[in-house]
């Protein structure tokens, strides 16, 4: 039932007398009120109907991961440049999905959450896209907002076990809530729902400064704290040779001794749209980025963004090339330098495959590339 603007009012003073949390919580919407946020609030409402029928059982975690800026022998520090430049890790598989959601996904994947620093963002006051919608649909999220402080450019956040409880339709002024869902995730171990969230928040409004090296290798080391497993350090540590500056896998062999049925990552414009950020650079630093972290596949949600039209063809072609992550991570630095100094101004795409912008069959025929 749609509840009229003018008596949410009622609802607050019914609220600040008999639940003070609630009320404080539906204030902080209430104040910049719009029909998108009567939608948050109604998904608010659903979660908290639901668990007074049936109060869940289980657990959910939350950690957050860091990339020491000093030399550590427990874990992987933050990586200079040459770390990135001289890696011959193997890019893994990127599927690109030009439909669907990321919380949509099927596979155990870790989902990214373009997140802002803060973590939540403005799930409780004005903000309405990707990470507030999450926080809205899998609320138990939002606890998250009372003890993690805002991310550093070393740090994420990884949470496991959240439980999705609300479906939705549209996105920003467009968000509303459309009914239950019915979460069918299986429960690990520890009693978490495998459903693996990882925080990351990208620069804001950098501009053309966001091709400088260190902004890339910024985004790139947020984007592999968040992908990289901490907890399985010592066991990479048989893979990585981490000798003053190099950064290489051995042989192939070890490549292999990754764990059957690992896990991927699900993601998209991560830092796009009002971040500002280039989604033809950004959806390449995601895909080092998971390659180094050596997770066994990518899926890519382009939500139909037209500047990742070309996204799939791209991806095969440099497949065909046998490149690694340091040569594609060389070439993006080399691509970004020329944006940089304003000797090209064309996409990373067109640049690394001019042919594309002709829409050159011979470049668009990657039916021959597995």
């Amino acid at each position: 039932m749609e509840i009229p603007s003018t008596e949410w009012k009622l609802v607050l003073d019914y609220w600040n007398h008999n639940n003070q949390e609630l009320y404080f919580l539906v204030r902080c919407l209430y104040e910049c009120y719009g029909v998108n946020q009567e939608h948050k609030i109604k998904c608010l409402v659903h979660y908290f109907e639901k668990v007074c029928l049936n109060m869940p059982t289980g657990n959910v975690s939350f950690e957050r991961k860091v990339l020491p800026l000093k030399n550590s022998q427990s874990y992987l520090v933050y990586p200079e440049p040459d770390f990135w430049s001289k890696s011959s890790v193997s890019l893994c598989p990127l599927e690109v999905r030009t439909s669907g959601m990321i919380e949509d996904q099927s596979t155990e994947a870790l989902e990214v959450d373009f997140a802002n620093k803060y973590i939540g963002g403005g799930a409780l006051s004005r903000g309405c896209v990707q990470e507030e919608i999450r926080f809205m649909i899998n609320p138990e999220l939002i606890t998250s907002m009372l003890f993690l402080s805002s991310m550093a450019d070393n740090e994420a956040i990884e949470i496991i076990g959240a439980e999705r409880f609300s479906n939705y339709t549209g996105y920003a002024k467009s968000f509303r809530f459309s009914g239950d869902h019915v979460d069918q995730k299986s429960v690990d171990s520890m009693g978490r729902r495998k459903t693996r969230i990882v925080a990351i928040d990208a620069l804001c409004d950098t501009g053309n400064r966001q091709y400088r090296c260190g902004f890339l290798l910024r985004e790139t080391n947020k984007a592999f704290c968040g992908f990289f497993d901490h907890q399985k350090h010592q066991e990479y540590q048989k893979i990585f040779v981490q000798n003053g500056i190099e950064n290489s896998i051995s042989s192939d062999k070890e490549m292999s001794m990754k764990i059957e049925g690992e896990i991927g990552v699900a993601t998209g414009n991560w830092g796009c749209g009002a971040f500002g950020g280039d989604p033809e650079v950004k959806a390449v630093i995601q895909w080092v980025a998971a390659s180094q972290a050596l997770r066994p596949f990518i899926l890519y949600y382009t939500f139909n963004l037209e500047a990742l039209q070309k996204l799939d063809v791209v991806v095969k072609w440099i497949v065909s090339q046998g490149w690694s992550v340091g040569e594609v991570w060389n070439i993006l630095v080399e691509y970004s330098t020329q944006r940089l100094n304003r000797e090209t101004r064309v996409g990373f795409f067109s640049w690394l495959l001019p042919a594309l912008q002709d829409d050159d069959p011979m470049v668009l025929d990657v039916s021959h590339v597995t």
